[in-house]
């Protein structure tokens, strides 16, 4: 005998996860408790997509009932408010998991969330899927009477109060779908009001693409002849949103949309709607949220709902939305794709190929145009999704124009963030790049020896502090004819005078010996000793040859298990400087001592640190440490006797 025709009723302890969740929820979102009526509807219109996908290729599912419907239906004498479908229902097995169990909700991923963010972010409740256990905030009692679509399938009954079991029998039910019947906590009528129904399911739920009927009473006659019946009344418009003309829709109406759509409470940053008419035909309503979900760095969630011929057929339609376009949230329409596409259809579709290639540059006109004309909606929007954003640099050389225009940084010279545009308004006159400095902090870049000549000339440098700038940056390569330059590149494109130029000759030659001798001694760590400019108030740094990685891109990688090759990187010498002058002159007196073999090392160890790396042997750096400064020391001591 099945599961599903155990005759029996039985008892079920909720995971203790779920327990944990009902807790936060009940304590948590009381303040706003009309939420369980949105979250409850948006259940059973999901379940309602899923009937009418599933019957494009089993039109026998529809066969008891061909009707698409919600029904609410408050009894004030029962105490009891009840929202059910005519969708894809629940069988014996599917009931204990959707709702007694961590396996089909994301109740562990909302708790995880909850304990990271605090409660102030609980109207996130709807994007992991555990909206309804929202219902126990007016409830004390839940029964979910379902039965699964599907000839010879059975009706049961899940109840429970929330006290930590559940219990599943069997149950009667003529037809398939779901019924919600909430038993309402004694301070929670209000909610079986015909009118306060009304207008939660006009400000929730109206795009709903399902009708909902809601069950009201109606007077017929006066005096004795006075009849009072029930009827259903459709309260909701039942009608796809972005298939009406802009210009009938508020800007209240294109928000109350989004939230609907995404289960988000706040308000969206930008949209766009549009309708394309040429090879394809299709409407597309899109999306900027002003927060990231709690699932944006899932390499599968994508946030675009296809629809064909306004028919639901998938969410999160990865085909049409690049992963670093993924926090775009919203629906496309087409009129061009059979009702039965499948997953390999939509990867080899021109149609699809074409309907993404508008999607991405609706995107980016829109996060354009609000860069332009909200900037501060668009620091915001940078701030939650800017580094989501630069990954299109590293991935799609297509679109670098646009996407560089939309980057912004911290840089030298301003205050808060500026785009790449003002700082080429800003350059100065000679000035051949655009400079940035890769690092993981701003306080570590800043205070970097790399800058020192770029400092010296007045030129503002750009700081890149997220993993995924220095990717970015190599997929830019230019910006408005100018080509973007690390501060660790070898060639940092300095313009130099003829006289410059002639000085650094004599200093190069000048240090020929030393240079050759620090070779000797490094040979196993860089690739070659150089005399720079770069410098002028540090005796050396390291630098990054042409094709090599930055040390700080080395270190990320490693410790995300993704080693590379260490590139050996070119030891640069500022002529300058007190210590290689003193080091030079020791080197001139005998090149063979071991003092100036040492002083070559420390300085190298000095050059690691200064990059943020970690040098080999510590102990030994720190006993040639102690042997300079007793030296120094001692002739300091014999310079005042």
């Amino acid at each position: 005998m099945t599961v599903e025709a155990a005759p029996q009723r039985e008892t079920h302890a909720f995971q203790a996860e779920i327990n944990q969740l009902l807790s936060l929820v009940i304590n948590s979102l009381y303040s706003h408790k009309e939420i369980f009526l949105r979250e409850l509807v948006s259940n059973a219109s999901d379940a309602l997509d899923k009937l009418r996908f599933r019957a494009i290729t089993e039109p026998e599912l529809l066969a008891d009932a061909p009707e698409l419907e919600l029904r609410i239906i408050p009894d004030a004498e029962k105490n009891t408010l009840t929202i059910e479908d005519s969708g894809i229902g629940m069988s014996h097995d599917e009931l204990v998991k959707n709702l007694g169990t961590i396996a089909h909700s994301g109740s562990r991923e909302f708790i995880q969330a909850m304990t990271q963010r605090g409660q102030k972010d609980m109207q996130l409740i709807g994007q992991f899927g555990v909206g309804f256990y929202s219902a126990y905030l007016v409830a004390d009692r839940v029964e979910v009477i379902s039965r699964a679509a599907g000839k010879d399938t059975a009706a049961w009954k899940w109840t429970s109060e929330a006290h930590g079991t559940f219990t599943v029998e069997p149950a009667e039910r003529a037809a398939r779908g779901t019924s919600v019947i909430l038993h309402m906590k004694e301070d929670q009528k209000e909610f079986l009001d015909e009118w306060r129904l009304r207008s939660l399911i006009t400000q929730y739920s109206d795009y709903v693409g399902h009708p909902i009927k809601l069950q009201v009473k109606k007077t017929t006659g006066t005096g004795d002849d006075a009849k009072t019946e029930t009827a259903l009344e459709v309260v909701n418009k039942a009608s796809a949103l972005w298939q009406r003309s802009k210009s009938d829709i508020t800007d209240e109406q294109y928000q109350e949309f989004y939230k609907h759509l995404t289960h988000d409470w706040d308000a969206p940053l930008a949209w766009t709607h549009f309708k394309a008419d040429g090879h394809q035909q299709f409407t597309g309503l899109l999306f900027v949220p002003k927060h990231p979900p709690f699932d944006l760095n899932a390499q599968q969630q994508r946030g675009v709902r296809l629809f064909v011929k306004r028919v639901f057929i998938m969410d999160r339609c990865e085909e049409l939305v690049p992963q670093w376009l993924r926090f775009v949230r919203g629906v496309i329409d087409s009129d061009d794709l059979p009702l039965n596409v499948s997953r390999e259809l939509l990867q080899d579709s021109q149609v699809v190929r074409g309907i993404r290639k508008h999607v991405v540059k609706k995107s980016l006109d829109l996060l354009e145009k609000m860069s332009k004309d909200k900037p501060e909606d668009y620091k915001e929007f940078w701030k939650s999704f800017g580094t989501v954003l630069k990954e299109g640099l590293a991935t799609e050389a297509e679109h670098k124009d646009k996407l560089g225009g939309l980057l912004r940084y911290e840089s030298s010279r301003e205050e808060g963030l500026t785009s790449l545009a003002d700082y080429v308004s800003r350059m100065k006159e000679g000035q051949e790049a655009l400079y940035y400095m890769y690092g993981e902090s701003r306080k570590a870049v800043e205070d970097s020896p790399h800058l020192e000549a770029l400092k010296q000339r007045g030129y503002e440098v750009l700081f890149m502090t997220d993993p995924v700038d220095e990717w970015a940056a190599q997929g830019l390569r230019e910006f408005q004819g100018k080509p973007l330059v690390s501060a660790l590149q070898a060639d940092l494109k300095l313009q130099a005078t003829d006289e410059q130029k002639k000085e650094q000759e004599q200093s190069a030659e000048g240090l020929k010996g030393l240079t050759s001798r620090m070779k000797d001694v490094l040979q196993d760590s860089v690739r070659e000793v150089r005399v720079t400019d770069r410098l002028t108030d540090s005796p050396v740094c390291l630098v990054v040859p042409e094709g090599g990685s930055p040390a700080y891109l080395e270190r990320l990688l490693q410790q995300r298990g993704k080693g590379m090759p260490r590139v050996k990187r070119i030891l640069e010498v500022n002529p300058k400087h007190p210590v290689i002058e003193h080091l030079k002159a020791l080197h001139e007196k005998d090149p063979a001592q071991a003092q100036v073999s040492e002083w070559i090392e420390l300085l190298h160890d000095q050059a690691l640190l200064t990059e943020g790396s970690t040098i080999s042997d510590p102990n030994r750096f720190a006993r040639r440490l102690t042997t300079l400064l007793t030296q120094v020391a001692g002739m300091a001591a014999r310079a005042t006797s």
